[in-house]
């Protein structure tokens, strides 16, 4: 059967989708009959209203590939590198200016005539194109695209950015694509996706007082941290959830990221249509803030406006009852407590009261970033932290998400409490949560940080410790230099810190199967395409190596760095031996969730041009495949190969140039090994289906799209 070329069908609508398509999960093979029921989840009944030319009464499910023609895409700073994506692929103009949004919000801090240059680029090339911007300063983009309305319920929206899981939190399916993706966006309007397959996670009781929406999520990355969630999208569902304030659900959604889900959807309720009804009111007084609005008369915002919030009020979207889910897991959120995340990985969690016996000594302090740093958040650490001054030796750094936000700490008097005590104002953006700016970890350091990712290197010195934790624990610790609960500095007699729980957690794996079934046919490489690669395994144990490792993000927005730079600095936070360790033609075989965390595209081109031919892992992050794919870097998943390598080389040393050669068999999904206890060993994988190899043939996705323009 002739497979579907996947991203054939994006760029020319003449095309039909086909219902009986061959589709590539995980690179094995797959043939799906679509099911004529309405049986579908949440996130399968939004992308059905987004996805293009499905066939008459089909309904997408789990593990298709399907077209989608988001309502949003949103760029940051890395918008001029994907002007440039945009510019080589030959494309003249955007196909839906109001589909794009420019938001400048990484590297704020820095003041050079190159970064301003790079901003006034990006300026000139929205109004060009009359695409809506947002200049630095006005705040973290994802902050945006919720006071906006970009982000809206039961709408689809993307983002080249691994945090746009956080526009769950207000009932949007936010999904994070990658550059190049971006562009294609831009010039037709169209991405690709595969379907994930989907989690349901019941949050269940009531949080007791003092614990917050970051403690959730904190938990829930430490409790189920084997992968439960790799590469799903999440439906929070549950009683649990009408306790948790907008704000909270944006955290929890936001860091469902780190939890290594795709998407991570709440339920459209009261909570969330009063909020929209009060941004109503709030837009109107501030319309001539906003330059991409149109003053009419009577005002109406495009996005937020009574009428469309009526709209889903009278039409709700929900999940059918019979709807299918790959896993349910639920957590008793009375049973909490607050927790800490580290050091240096989200996938450790500790009870607060467990650390605070430890005497952990700080250096830094943070309230940055889109997790953590809304008006609840500032009022929340000014509650704990008012009459007080921050600890002889410690450093403690605050951004507001938007200079909307700052403007209402201004307002309620929380901004002034923070400058009183001594926090260091930060321009609202991203900083030091991305290792840009100022107030950057050094060697020896330890911090304590209200942001969303504490991965080695990614807030400065890869010699530094990172914790995470609540805007109120952060402001405690930086009080007392120490790692600390509000209790510990507490005046008042009366404050009543939840005593640790054990939390109760459940996870059950449906066992039922959705309607596919696996091809065993092989379907030969098209010409151009190797048959067998062939090339030495170096080998890189680490699990959950993240972007952050591979590519640090100090060079992330250095736009003119070539590739030969770019293979100098590859995995310098890893292991800053690598460089000098790969060679050209080699095979490098990583852990389990190789390529985690921020969806910046040069991790993927850094190991491309570090010489690489092929990434072989126990099992990957989706947003990293994506983006090798995209670029002409194959890769394969072999978990039990990464099992045996971990067996014989251990993990003494970060990389290890196994002398072991490998032969890998494209069209029979195999890789043999030679070297090992026997002459050869083999090892099944899945096969580089047609679309894949079209991408490697073509050099990467741009060349492919420029091909057929």
């Amino acid at each position: 059967m002739t497979s579907l070329i996947t991203r054939s069908i994006l760029f020319k609508p003449i095309r039909n989708f086909l219902t009986n398509s061959t589709k590539y999960k995980g690179f094995h093979q797959y043939r799906f009959f679509a099911a004529e029921t309405s049986n579908q989840n949440l996130i399968e009944k939004i992308v059905q209203k987004y996805a293009l030319n499905l066939s008459p009464g089909s309904k997408v499910k789990s593990g298709d590939f399907v077209t989608i023609q988001p309502e949003h895409v949103m760029t940051h700073d890395n918008t001029a590198a994907v002007m440039t994506k945009f510019k080589s692929i030959g494309a003249q103009k955007f196909k839906f200016p109001r589909q794009a949004v420019f938001t400048l919000d990484h590297d704020v801090q820095n003041k050079s005539q190159k970064n301003l240059e790079k901003y006034n680029s990006i300026e000139r090339f929205a109004n060009l194109h009359n695409v809506d911007f947002y200049p630095a300063g006005r705040g973290i983009g994802h902050q945006i695209l919720i006071e906006e309305g970009y982000a809206f319920p039961y709408t689809l929206t993307v983002a080249s950015d691994s945090h746009s899981n956080m526009y769950g939190g207000i009932g949007c399916l936010g999904t994070p694509i990658v550059r190049t993706d971006a562009a294609a966006l831009w010039a037709t309007g169209r991405t690709w996706w595969q379907i994930p397959p989907v989690v349901k996670v019941e949050l269940k009781g009531k949080l007791p007082d003092g614990v917050t929406g970051k403690d959730i999520i904190i938990t829930l990355c430490g409790m189920f941290n084997n992968d439960e969630v790799l590469n799903c999208a999440i439906e929070f569902t549950g009683e649990g959830i009408h306790g948790l304030s907008l704000s909270d659900r944006l955290a929890i959604a936001n860091m469902t990221t780190e939890w290594g889900a795709l998407a991570g959807v709440f339920p459209v309720d009261k909570t969330t249509i009063k909020w929209l009804r009060n941004r109503v009111e709030k837009l109107e007084l501030m319309r001539f803030e906003n330059k991409n609005l149109k003053h009419t008369q009577p005002f109406k915002h495009p996005r937020i406006n009574n009428e469309r919030i009526d709209e889903i009020e009278k039409n709700p979207l929900s999940a059918s009852p019979n709807a299918y889910y790959h896993k349910y897991l639920s957590l008793d959120l009375s049973t909490l407590s607050p927790h800490v995340s580290g050091p240096n990985s989200v996938k450790v969690s500790t009870p607060l009261i467990e650390l605070e016996k430890q005497d952990i000594t700080i250096q830094k302090a943070y309230l940055v970033s889109c997790v953590n740093s809304r008006v609840e958040d500032l009022h929340s650490a000014a509650q704990v932290i008012k009459g007080k001054k921050i600890a002889n030796g410690v450093e403690f750094y605050v951004a507001a998400a938007s200079s909307e936000v700052q403007k209402d700490a201004e307002a309620n008097g929380d901004w002034e409490v923070l400058i009183d005590a001594g926090a260091k104002i930060l321009p609202a953006g991203c900083g030091p949560c991305i290792g840009l700016g100022v107030g950057l970890l050094k060697d020896g350091e330890v911090g304590i940080s209200a942001t969303n990712r504490n991965f080695k290197g990614r807030m400065g010195s890869p010699n530094a410790l990172a914790y995470l934790a609540s805007p109120a624990v952060v402001a405690a610790s930086a009080v007392a230099g120490k790692i600390a609960s509000p209790a510990f500095i507490s005046t008042i007699s009366s404050y009543d810190f939840p005593i640790y729980q054990t939390p109760i957690i459940t996870c059950d794996i449906n066992q039922s199967k959705q309607a596919f079934e696996t091809l065993s046919t092989v379907e030969p490489t098209i010409p151009g395409f190797p048959e067998v690669i062939q090339g030495e395994l170096i080998f890189c144990h680490a699990d959950n190596l993240n972007t952050d490792g591979i590519y640090p993000g100090k060079y992330t927005y250095v736009d003119d760095i070539t590739p030969e730079q770019m293979a100098k600095v590859v995995m310098e936070n890893y292991d800053s031996k690598f460089a000098n360790i790969i060679s050209k033609g080699d095979i490098l075989v990583g852990g389990f969730n190789f390529g985690t965390g921020s969806s910046r595209e040069q991790a993927a081109t850094a190991v491309k041009a570090s010489g690489v031919i092929l990434v072989i892992a126990g099992s990957f992050s989706e947003t990293f495949k994506r983006n090798s794919i995209n670029n002409a870097l194959l890769c394969l998943e072999a978990p039990d190969l990464v099992r045996l390598l971990k067996k014989v080389y251990g993990s003494n040393e970060p990389t290890t140039r196994t002398k072991l050669d490998a032969e890998v068999k494209i069209a029979e999904g195999k890789v043999i090994i030679k070297g090992l206890n026997e002459p050869e060993t083999v090892f099944k994988v899945g096969i580089l289906g047609r679309s894949v190899q079209e991408l490697w043939v073509a050099n990467g996705l741009e060349n492919w799209v420029r091909e057929r323009m």
